[in-house]
């Protein structure tokens, strides 16, 4: 069954959003109040005006120099904003890289809004850091950084490397440190294994916001983190899911965007709660035995005019030539991968989440676009490389260094990349010429794999060389398989709606296809309402057709993803060599014209080999001979028409029986029994 409610709180978007403009002091008492600051308005200490700010730094001369060579990894620690004590004195301490301005001041309700009472002072050393400590301003404060730029240019950021970040469409962002005592020991002490690649691997892919809303269609409401612990974190672990990545977490303004338009890459966003709350649903995941992957964005940032797009007035973290610097796909801006500075601030953006949240993986977005110099570019739009290739030298150091980092310090995480090209060796180590990913999305086997299964079945012979593609090249990744959020918009359709036939062959194709998902070497993905045939595009306005879980159709599908999790899990021949060609044999190719393929899949003791039967056409198939060797005991463990998944349950295998055929090869032949557009799986 669904969650049970309580009472309670795009592809990229074609265009970042409007900034909406910082209102002055001159609000009323309502209209502050509405502020997402944790602080009440009657509360907020109004510093003197006059107040200057003391000369403070938490810099020494090696943390600037690495933040200038790109080899800073924890500038977190550094930049941002600090509550701590000076003289006796409570406060906080502001440090922000603006290397072009002439003059950069903190603004807030502490001082009114005023921007020129308080200054900070550049360091003398060339860096472009500006830094002081402000008394008496404490945690819960909305402020930005004033800077006078490039050309007299005067705008208003917010701090780039805040943790915290009020709730949109306000834009400023919020004094904050995080302290939250963690209860994760135990998974944290496992990880190692729960994140191997010899492991189980099953991802549920959610967007947090549409997931499920307190008010199903009004997309101003959302569930918070606090009650996603007690919603999402007890329904991933039924499923059996052994991870969950959140699309972008980090503060975004624009809900649009899906959060692939960033602003905030030290901040989760304030829409759901504040950090502390976020920690907490990251802890609670763990204490149930599930990992947490964070879909993190490094190839583009948006234009708003409170975020990093020339930042002082001049192209401070993207590139200054548009032909590298703009992305013509989503109207944003590419990282300068070639400054020391944004190297640093990326790498330490990745380290953060999983030094201060715990995270168990990141899955890095648009690779494709961060590699090559032509991606979405015509001739003429872009210009080779030092070397005349299309490659961008500067980010594949970049990533190179990203995956080096991350794995050193994180041994027991993965990195995950999307990339859908044929760039060899995303996923193998860099010392042996790789870019150093754990794994890589499989995005050629969910393009073949899609369009073979919107074949009429009775067509599917012509194209079982599509169909058996993948198994040429698995082996050449790790690969994970997903069928994710990019597959269920923009007029693709929902995944049950991709099926042909009539209504019970749409969803046994669906439990087909899952079957073969599941049983297919590598890592899986799965996006949020696939899992139970949602039959409506996904919205990021409303939340999931929770409602279609009172049908047995849709409620068969989830149970039957459910056993395919179980089935997962409990099998090693399903995922200890699930990267390796010795985790993977055909068994019998060669009855195109009935739709039958026939697969073995192996783990490390040969005792656990299991056999997959998939059925690709609506004919039953009694006493299908198959031939295997050294084993004379098989029992189905798995059958996608079985009547608790909504399936005729007619066709099953109580008693497999093995004859020996050829007693030197040890070679039996079974008779089994094959339901129409299903899966068997025998061991």
């Amino acid at each position: 069954m669904p969650p049970k409610k309580k009472d309670t709180d795009a592809e990229k978007a074609p265009k970042a959003s409007k900034a909406v403009k910082k209102k002055e002091v001159k609000e009323t008492t309502e209209e502050i109040a509405s502020i997402t600051s944790t602080k009440k308005y009657e509360e907020i200490h109004f510093v003197d005006s006059t107040q200057t700010v003391w000369n403070y730094s938490l810099f020494n001369e090696e943390e600037v120099r690495n933040f200038q060579n790109g080899t800073h990894y924890s500038l977190y620690k550094v930049f941002g904003n600090k509550q701590i004590t000076v003289l006796d004195t409570p406060g906080t301490y502001f440090a922000v890289w603006a290397p072009n301005a002439t003059f950069v001041s903190v603004r807030g309700y502490f001082n009114a809004w005023n921007k020129e009472s308080h200054p900070l002072k550049v360091r003398l050393d060339r860096s472009g850091i500006w830094e002081g400590f402000i008394p008496n301003v404490l945690q819960g404060e909305a402020y930005k950084y004033h800077i006078h730029g490039f050309n007299g240019i005067r705008v208003d950021k917010a701090d780039p490397f805040a943790h915290f970040a009020e709730k949109r469409p306000f834009t400023a962002s919020i004094t904050w440190q995080t302290n939250y005592q963690w209860k994760d020991e135990e998974w944290m002490k496992a990880r190692i294994k729960n994140n191997s690649l010899n492991s189980p691997y099953s991802v549920y892919e959610v967007h947090l916001a549409s997931w499920m809303r307190p008010d199903k269609n009004n997309e101003e409401e959302y569930n918070t983190y606090s009650q996603a612990i007690d919603l999402l974190v007890p329904y991933v672990k039924d499923m059996g899911f052994t991870h969950v990545e959140l699309m972008p977490i980090n503060e975004h303004p624009f809900d649009g965007s899906w959060g692939y338009q960033g602003t905030g890459y030290f901040a989760p966003t304030s829409r759901f709660g504040n950090p502390q709350d976020f920690a907490a649903l990251v802890d609670a995941f763990h204490q149930a035995g599930i990992g947490v992957i964070l879909d993190w964005v490094a190839s583009h940032f948006p234009y708003d005019s409170h975020g990093l797009f020339m930042f002082d007035g001049t192209h401070t973290y993207e590139y200054a030539d548009m032909r590298k610097g703009y992305h013509p796909d989503w109207n944003s801006y590419i990282f300068n991968y070639k400054r020391g500075e944004v190297k640093s601030f990326l790498i330490s953006s990745a380290r953060f989440w999983c030094d201060q949240f715990h995270m168990d993986g990141i899955r890095v977005d648009a690779v494709s676009s961060m590699l090559r110099l032509d991606y979405s570019r015509n001739a003429g739009q872009w210009e080779p490389n030092e070397f005349g290739g299309n490659g961008n030298i500067e980010a594949i150091a970049f990533i190179k260094d990203l995956n080096e980092t991350l794995y050193r310090d994180f041994p027991d995480i993965q990195t995950i990349a999307e990339e859908a090209t044929d760039w060899p060796g995303v996923s193998r180590p860099t010392f042996e010429g790789g870019l150093g990913f754990g794994m890589k999305w499989m995005m050629g086997w969910m393009h073949d794999t899609l369009d073979y299964f919107k074949l009429d079945p009775m067509y599917r012979q012509f194209g079982q060389d599509k169909f058996t593609f993948s198994m040429v090249y698995f082996q050449d990744e790790n690969f994970m398989l997903p069928l994710s959020h990019d597959e269920v918009v923009h007029g693709k359709s929902p995944m049950v709606y991709k099926m042909p036939g009539d209504d019970w062959q749409k969803f046994a194709n669906l439990r087909l296809l899952y079957t073969y998902m599941f049983t297919h070497p590598g890592a899986k993905l799965l996006f949020m309402g696939d899992e139970f045939a949602a039959t409506a595009e996904w919205n990021y306005k409303s939340e999931l057709q929770w409602d279609l879980m009172q049908f047995p159709s849709h409620s068969g599908m989830r149970h039957c993803v459910q056993q395919l999790n179980n089935l997962y899990r409990s099998e090693p021949a399903l995922y200890e060599k699930q990267f390796s060609t010795d985790g993977f044999e055909w068994v019998d190719l060669t009855h195109r014209a009935e739709g039958i393929v026939i697969y073995k899949r192996k783990g490390n003791d040969p005792k656990n080999e299991v056999v997959v039967i998939l059925n690709m056409t609506p004919v039953v198939r009694n006493n299908w001979t198959i031939y295997v060797h050294n084993k004379a005991e098989w029992k189905e463990i798995f059958n996608s028409d079985h009547k608790d998944f909504c399936g005729s349950g007619n066709v099953y295998n109580p008693n497999i029986h093995a004859e020996l055929v050829d007693e030197p090869s040890k070679c039996y032949k079974l008779h089994i029994h094959l339901p129409p557009l299903a899966g068997v799986v025998i061991r």
